[in-house]
C-alpha cells in the first residue's frame, strides 16, 4: 500500500450531483477534484442513473414487468435457466482477462456522465480517478423475487448480485485504464444498507456471509490494479468491510467518527498496513448544518474524528498519514447550490489540511 502514500489528505466525492446539466455537473468535477476526478450519479436526469438501476443492466434473472411496473427476480422461468449458463461461462472469461471482448456485455452504457468522466481521465491523466458500484447487500437486500422475498435469501440471486457488480467494476477499471494506463482506479462499493446488518430486519442473515460477498468483489478489484473502497454513512460494525479486505473505508464523520473509534484495535493493524480511513466531514445528509457549515468548522469535526482514534492509543502520524477527505454522503437530493458549496468545502479542507499536516 506503501504506493498509495499520495493519497494522504487527498479528497473525493462519493457519487450523485443534483445537476440537471451534464456540463455543470462535469465542471464540478474539474474544477474542484482534479486529484481524483469521480464518476457523477445524476439521478435528477434520469432514473437510469440511480444508485440501484445502474447495475441492473444484462443481470441474469432480472425482469421488468410494465403492467405492474414492478421489477423483480426470477429463478423458474425458462429465460433465467437460457441465460444463467452462458453468465457464468462469461463470468469466468472475463475474470480470467478484463480484457477480454466479452466484458462489454456487462458495460454501463446508459450513463450519461460515465463517457465525460472518461474524457477527463484521458486528457488530465490523473494519478487517481474513482468509480462505483453499489453494495451487493444493499442490492440483494433492495431487489426481490416475485413473492416479495429479499434476493439475498437466494444463494442463487446473491451469487449472481455478487458477480454482476463484479462485473460493473472491472469495466469501469478497463475504461478507466484505457483512459490512461497510469491512473490507479479506486472502485467504491455502496452500502448504506450494510448499516442494518445485525438488526431485527436482517437477524439471520450471517456477517460472515456478508464480508464474503464484499471480499469477493474486493479481491478482483484489486488483482487488476485497482483499489477498492466501502462507504456506509450510518453506523456500521467496521469489522466486516476490514475483514472483507478493503483498502479505504469511507463514513459520515461528521456524525459517526467516534462511532468508528469502537473498532480501534482493527483500525490500529488496518491502517499499520497503510490501508485508509475517507473522512466525510462536510455534511451533505443535513442541509441546514451544509448551510452553516465553513472551514473553520469542518477543521474542527476532522481534528476531533481523529482524536478519537487517538485517545484510543492510535498514533496520529498513522492516523493522519492515511486519511482522505470527503462529504459525509451523496450530494444528489441537496440544491445545486448547497452541493457545490459542499464540494468546494471538501477541496479547500483538503488544501488546508495538507498544509498543517
Amino acid at each position: 500500500m506503501a504506493q498509495n502514500s499520495d493519497l494522504k489528505l487527498n479528497c473525493l466525492a462519493i457519487g450523485s450531483l443534483p445537476h440537471t446539466n451534464l456540463d455543470e455537473a462535469m465542471t464540478v468535477v474539474r474544477e474542484n477534484f482534479k486529484s481524483i476526478p469521480f464518476w457523477p450519479q445524476l439521478p435528477k436526469i434520469s432514473k437510469n442513473e440511480d444508485m440501484i438501476v445502474q447495475f441492473l443492466e444484462n443481470m441474469p434473472s432480472f425482469f421488468s414487468d410494465e403492467k405492474s411496473e414492478k421489477t423483480y427476480l426470477e429463478t423458474e422461468s425458462d429465460k433465467f435457466f437460457c441465460d444463467i449458463e452462458q453468465f457464468f461461462c462469461d463470468y469466468e472469461e472475463i475474470v480470467s482477462d478484463i480484457n477480454s471482448d466479452t466484458i462489454e456485455k456487462y458495460a454501463i452504457n446508459y450513463s450519461l456522465s460515465f463517457p465525460k468522466f472518461i474524457e477527463i481521465v484521458k486528457e488530465t491523466k490523473p494519478e487517481f480517478a474513482k468509480g462505483q458500484i453499489v453494495g451487493p447487500f444493499t442490492l440483494a437486500t433492495t431487489l426481490v423475487d416475485k413473492f416479495g422475498k429479499c434476493a439475498i435469501y437466494d444463494e442463487t440471486l446473491r451469487e449472481i448480485i455478487v458477480k454482476t457488480l463484479t462485473l460493473k467494476a472491472l469495466w469501469q477499471i478497463k475504461q478507466i485504464k484505457s483512459a490512461n494506463k497510469n491512473t490507479t482506479p479506486i472502485i467504491f462499493i455502496d452500502e448504506p444498507s450494510i448499516s442494518q446488518l445485525g438488526t431485527s430486519a436482517f437477524i439471520t442473515i450471517l456477517q460472515e456471509e456478508v464480508i464474503s460477498m464484499l471480499k469477493e468483489i474486493s479481491d478482483l478489484i484489486k488483482a487488476n490494479g485497482a483499489m477498492s473502497a466501502i462507504h456506509c454513512c450510518g453506523k456500521c460494525d467496521w469489522t466486516v468491510p476490514i475483514k472483507a479486505g478493503v483498502d479505504i473505508i469511507n463514513l459520515d464523520a461528521y456524525t459517526y467518527a467516534q462511532n468508528l473509534s469502537l473498532f480501534n484495535n482493527y483500525l490500529e493493524k488496518y491502517l499499520a498496513e497503510g490501508r485508509k480511513i475517507a473522512w466525510g466531514v462536510v455534511p451533505t445528509l443535513n442541509p441546514e448544518l451544509l448551510e452553516k457549515a465553513d472551514l473553520d468548522k469542518m477543521i474542527k469535526v476532522f481534528e476531533r474524528a481523529v482524536k478519537y482514534l487517538t485517545e484510543k492509543g492510535i498514533d496520529e502520524k498513522i492516523v493522519i498519514e492515511n486519511s482522505l477527505i470527503t462529504p459525509s454522503c451523496g450530494a444528489g437530493v441537496l440544491t445545486t447550490t448547497l452541493a457545490e458549496k459542499a464540494m468546494n468545502l471538501t477541496k479547500e479542507l483538503s488544501y488546508i489540511l495538507k498544509e498543517r499536516y
